[in-house]
C-alpha cells in the first residue's frame, strides 16, 4: 500500500480500509472483509466481483457475495487525493482482477467503515480497445502490391457479414442504446450487426413531432467516444440529435442494417436463428448473442374505448403524431398530461390549433432550468466542467448511489425545488393542474427509474397550461362519438384529432413479436427497481429489471435507456459480451429472478 507519510487523515483513514480489504480477500475469508462495512452499508458491483449489475447490503450481503465470487481482486489503491466532507470520506479507487482492471468509489464514515463501495470492470486483459498507445496504425506504410485499403476492407466486411460469414451479436433496434453498444463492441473486435426498421441512423428521432427536442443537457447525453463539440446546443432538437446519430454510426464503423426487420430470433444450439427482412430481402442470420435493444419502452399504449371506430377525426399515438401544422383552426383534444403531452399540447397551440389537454392522474412537473441548476448542476453543467468534473467522474458518483437510497437523496433536491418555485407551482394548481412528486416526493429521476412515466420537465408548456392557453379536462375517456371526446363525468370535448399520449408498456412486449410470447414471459418485465410505489410492483429488485446483464434466457440481452444510460452501461454489457465470446468464466452471482412478465 501507499506509504502513509505526509499523508492527510483520510488518505490514512482510506490506506489502512483498502489494506484490510485487500488481505480479507487475499485469505478468503468473507466475514473479514464483511467486518470493514457498516450495517446500512452498500456494495455496487457492475460485473467486476458478479458477472453481473447487482447490489449487496449490509454485512451479510457482502459476505454473501464474497462466499459465491472469486474475482482473485488484487491492488487495491487510489488514484488520487481522498476527500472528506460532512464525516464522510471519499476515496477514488482502481484494482486488478483475475482477468480485468477495475475502478471504482469508495465511502467511509466516521467509524471508519464503508458505507457506499463501487466496484466496476473498465477493461479487460488481453482485450483492451484499440486507443491512446494501442490506436491503430490506420494505414500501412512501406510498398505491397497486395494492398488493401481501408475502404475495400469495409466494402468487403459489409458484403461478407451476414451472408457468408457470421455476426457474433445482433442488436435489434438501431436508437442510440444500439448505436452505442454497437461502437463498444466494434472497438472490442465483436464482429456485430445492428437492424433496424427506419432506413437511416436517427431516423427514430426524425419522424417524431417536429417539437421534440432533448430535455436533458448536452453533458449529460454524450456518446461513448466521441462527445458533442464544445458549441452544441444545450438541448438538441430531434433532426440535430438524429443527425448526430447518422454521423457517428458511420464514423465509428458500425454495421447498421436500415430497412430491417426482426421477424423472428429463436435459439439454436448454443446460439440463435434470427430472420430478418432487409428491405425486402429474407436473411437468416446466426449470432452467438441477441440484444433487443429498443428503448425503455414497449409497444404504444392505446385506450380501447367505445366509438374509436366511428370517430371522424384523425386518431394518433403520440409516437405517431406528425406535429402541428394540419390542425392550423382545428380542436385537438391530447389525452394525457406527461412529456410527450405537454411538447404536441404547446406545438399545436403554437400552430394556432384549438387544445385541451386531458389529465388522467397527476403528474410531476420540473422546470428544466431549476432542474439543471439544483438537480444536475454539480455533475452535468458548464459549472461542473469547469471545476474539473470529467463525464466519467460524474458517471461514475451518479452510479455509486445505490438505488435503495437513491430517493433519499433526491428528495431534498426535489424539496429545494419545490420552495424556489413555489409561486409556478401555485399557479398550475390555480389552472386546475394536479401535481404531485412521486410516491415519496423524491421527484423526476426516481419515477423515471421506477416507472419510466409519470413527469414532465417543462420547456415552456406549463406557462400555456397555468394561463388558460391550453385547456386542462380531467378524467378517462369512456367514448368517443362523430366528433367528441366523453369523459367519465360526462364532459364532452370537441374534436378534429386525438392524440393518445398515454405511453407505453413493458419492452418485452415488443420482445414477445420477435422471441414469442414464452420467452419474453421466461425473460420477464423490463424496467423497474421493485419498489412497491406506482407501477413498479414489488418484491425490491435492488437494479434495473433485465438491464444490461445477464436474463433468465441465455444469451439473450436487454440494452437501452435515455441517453446517459445508453453511454454508461454499453461498456458493462460489451465486457460481458466480449468475455463470453472469448471464452473467459463468467460465473454470474444471483442471476435475476422474474416476478412479474409484464
Amino acid at each position: 500500500m501507499t506509504s502513509t507519510i505526509d499523508r492527510t487523515d483520510a488518505a490514512v483513514r482510506v490506506d489502512e480500509w483498502l489494506g484490510a480489504f485487500q488481505d480479507a480477500l487475499t485469505a478468503g475469508d468473507a466475514d473479514a472483509a464483511a467486518a470493514l462495512f457498516g450495517e446500512g452499508s452498500f456494495w455496487r458491483d457492475l460485473v467486476a466481483f458478479t458477472w453481473n449489475i447487482t447490489t449487496v447490503e449490509g454485512p451479510e450481503g457482502v459476505a454473501d457475495l464474497l462466499r459465491n465470487t472469486d474475482a482473485g481482486a488484487t491492488d487495491f489503491r487510489t488514484t488520487e487525493e481522498p476527500a472528506e466532507a460532512d464525516g464522510v470520506t471519499t476515496a477514488w479507487i482502481a484494482f486488478d482482477t483475475a482477468v480485468g482492471r477495475g475502478s471504482g468509489l469508495l465511502r467511509l464514515t466516521a467509524d471508519g467503515k464503508a458505507f457506499t463501495f463501487l466496484t466496476t470492470l473498465d477493461e479487460l486483459k488481453g482485450h483492451e480497445e484499440p486507443s491512446n498507445t494501442r490506436r491503430p496504425m490506420g494505414t500501412e506504410h512501406g510498398a505491397n502490391p497486395d494492398r488493401v485499403t481501408w475502404k475495400e476492407r469495409r466494402e468487403a466486411e459489409a458484403a461478407e457479414l451476414g451472408y457468408t460469414t457470421q455476426p457474433d451479436v445482433v442488436i435489434i433496434g438501431g436508437g442510440q442504446g444500439g448505436i452505442a453498444l454497437g461502437a463498444r463492441l466494434r472497438q472490442l473486435g465483436i464482429p456485430t450487426i445492428i437492424v433496424e426498421r427506419n432506413e437511416r441512423p436517427g431516423d427514430s428521432w426524425r419522424k417524431r413531432y417536429k417539437s421534440l427536442a432533448l430535455h436533458d443537457p448536452v453533458w449529460y447525453d454524450h456518446l461513448p467516444y466521441i462527445d458533442f463539440p464544445k458549441n452544441w446546443p444545450v438541448f438538441s432538437p430531434k433532426d440535430k440529435v438524429g443527425d448526430w446519430l447518422e454521423m457517428y454510426a458511420k464514423v465509428m464503423e458500425l454495421n447498421y442494417w436500415g430497412s430491417t426487420t426482426a421477424k423472428s430470433a429463436q435459439r439454436s444450439g448454443d446460439g440463435w436463428e434470427v430472420v430478418v427482412d432487409r428491405a425486402g430481402e429474407e436473411v437468416t442470420l446466426r449470432p452467438k448473442h441477441v440484444v433487443i435493444a429498443l428503448g425503455v419502452s414497449g409497444k404504444p399504449n392505446v385506450p380501447v374505448v367505445p366509438g374509436q371506430d366511428v370517430f371522424q377525426g384523425d386518431q394518433q399515438h403520440s409516437s405517431q403524431h406528425p406535429g402541428p401544422d394540419a390542425y392550423t383552426g382545428k380542436k385537438a383534444v391530447v389525452v394525457g398530461s406527461n412529456n410527450s403531452a405537454h411538447d404536441i399540447c404547446a406545438a399545436l397551440w403554437e400552430a394556432g390549433a384549438d387544445v385541451t389537454m386531458v389529465q388522467r392522474s397527476s403528474t410531476h412537473i420540473v422546470r428544466s432550468d431549476s432542474l439543471m441548476e439544483i438537480g444536475l448542476g454539480d455533475l452535468y453543467s458548464e459549472r461542473a466542467v469547469a471545476s474539473g468534473m470529467t463525464t466519467f467522474k460524474a458517471d461514475t458518483i451518479f452510479a455509486s448511489l445505490p438505488y435503495r437510497i437513491m430517493n433519499q437523496f433526491q428528495k431534498p433536491v426535489y424539496d429545494a425545488i419545490r420552495e424556489q418555485d413555489a409561486e409556478y407551482y401555485a399557479a398550475l394548481e390555480r389552472a386546475g393542474f394536479r401535481l404531485d412528486f412521486g410516491d415519496d416526493d423524491s421527484g423526476l429521476f426516481m419515477k423515471y427509474l421506477r416507472r419510466g412515466s409519470g413527469y414532465y420537465i417543462d420547456v415552456g408548456a406549463s406557462e400555456l397550461v397555468a394561463n388558460g392557453s391550453i385547456k386542462l379536462a380531467h378524467g378517462q375517456v369512456t367514448e368517443l362519438t362523430e366528433k367528441q371526446v366523453v369523459l367519465a363525468d360526462g364532459t364532452r370535448l370537441d374534436a378534429d384529432l386525438v392524440v393518445w399520449a398515454t405511453g407505453y408498456g413493458s419492452m418485452n412486449g415488443i420482445a414477445a413479436d420477435i422471441v414469442g410470447q414464452e420467452v419474453a414471459d421466461q425473460l420477464g418485465k423490463v424496467w423497474g427497481l421493485g419498489s412497491d410505489t406506482t407501477k413498479d410492483p414489488g418484491p425490491w429488485e435492488g437494479e434495473q429489471r433485465n438491464m444490461w446483464k445477464p436474463t433468465n434466457v441465455e444469451n439473450l440481452w436487454v440494452h437501452g435507456g435515455n441517453l446517459h444510460q445508453s453511454r454508461y452501461y454499453s461498456l458493462y454489457l460489451a465486457l460481458q459480451l466480449k468475455a463470453r465470446l472469448e471464452g473467459i468464466p463468467t460465473p454470474v452471482y444471483k442471476l435475476q429472478e422474474v416476478h412479474h412478465t409484464s
